[in-house]
C-alpha cells in the first residue's frame, strides 16, 4: 500500500521519474569531487554513501531502488568514480609541483589540511592513500601531495585502487546491508521522500556551514599573516620526501615503552 507523502514535491515516484539517471551520476560526481577536484572536504561524502546504498534497496514504488539499477553496480559506479578521482587529484599534484601550495588561504585551501594530510604521511606512509580514503580532509589532500611528492604512479594507482574500492564499494553496501534490518527498511519503505529531504538538505546545509568556516579561518589567518604560503620556497617545504611513501606505518613508543639502547 503507497504512503501519502508527508512532502507532495518529494514522493519518490515523483523524484524517480524526474530523476532518472542523473540521481546516480549526481552522487558519482560528488564522490568524484572529494578527491579530483580540492573541494571533497566541503562534503559529507561518508555518509553520501551509505544513504546511496540504503535507498538501492527495491520499494513498492521503485522495483530497483532509487536509481534503477542493481546495488552491485551502483556499488562499482561510486568505486570507479572514486578512483578517478583520486587519479585526478595526482594528475593535478604530479604536474602543478609546488606551485599549488602557493595559493592563498580560502574556502577552498588551507595549509593547514595539507600539513595534516603530510602527518598522515609521515606516520603511514604510502598506505595512507588507503587510509585517507576514511578520513574527511586527508583523502582531498592525499592525491594531490603525493603527485606533488612524485610518489611512484605505479604504487600510487594500486593503492588508490584498493581505496576506491574498500570505501566506494564498501561502505555502498555497508548502506544496502544496513537495510535488512526490518524496522529500518520498514522505515526507508514508508518515509523515503523524508529520508531523501535529509539527505538532501543535510548534504546542503553541512556544505555551507563548512565552506563558511573555512572561509572566517582564512580571512583570519589572512589577517594575522598566519598560515599563509608567499613564496615558492615556503611552497616547497610542504612537499613530501619522496623516501616517505616507500615506508611503512611508523611505530610510536607508548608511555610503558622503554628507549632502547643505541646498538654498539
Amino acid at each position: 500500500m503507497h504512503h501519502i507523502a508527508l512532502i507532495p514535491w518529494l514522493d519518490p515516484e515523483t523524484l524517480i521519474a524526474a530523476a532518472g539517471p542523473w540521481a546516480l551520476l549526481v552522487v558519482c560526481f560528488i564522490v568524484f569531487a572529494e578527491t579530483g577536484l580540492l573541494i571533497g572536504f566541503l562534503l559529507p561524502g561518508d555518509t553520501l554513501l551509505v544513504i546511496s546504498g540504503l535507498l538501492s534497496h527495491s520499494t513498492s514504488v521503485a522495483p530497483n531502488g532509487v536509481f534503477g539499477i542493481s546495488v552491485w553496480w551502483v556499488a562499482l559506479l561510486i568505486a570507479l568514480a572514486a578512483f578517478v578521482g583520486g587519479e585526478v587529484g595526482y594528475f593535478i599534484g604530479h604536474k602543478a609541483g609546488p606551485a599549488i601550495f602557493e595559493r592563498k588561504e580560502s574556502g577552498l585551501f588551507s595549509v593547514k589540511n595539507v600539513e595534516r594530510t603530510n602527518a598522515f604521511f609521515e606516520r603511514f606512509g604510502g598506505l595512507t592513500i588507503i587510509l585517507a580514503r576514511f578520513v574527511p580532509i586527508v583523502r582531498t589532500f592525499a592525491p594531490v601531495a603525493a603527485g606533488v611528492g612524485h610518489m611512484p604512479w605505479r604504487r600510487y594507482t594500486l593503492y588508490n585502487l584498493i581505496g576506491a574500492l574498500l570505501w566506494g564499494f564498501g561502505l555502498t553496501m555497508l548502506g544496502y546491508a544496513i537495510g535488512f534490518i526490518p524496522w529500518v527498511a520498514d522505515l526507508v519503505t514508508e518515509y523515503i521522500d523524508v529520508i531523501l529531504l535529509i539527505a538532501v538538505g543535510g548534504t546542503a546545509v553541512i556544505t555551507l556551514w563548512h565552506y563558511f568556516s573555512e572561509r572566517r579561518k582564512a580571512k583570519k589567518a589572512a589577517v594575522s599573516g598566519a598560515d599563509v604560503v608567499t613564496d615558492h620556497s615556503e611552497a616547497e617545504a610542504l612537499v613530501l620526501d619522496p623516501e616517505v611513501f616507500e615506508r611503512g606505518p611508523e611505530h610510536h613508543e607508548g608511555p610503558g615503552d622503554q628507549a632502547r639502547p643505541p646498538q654498539s
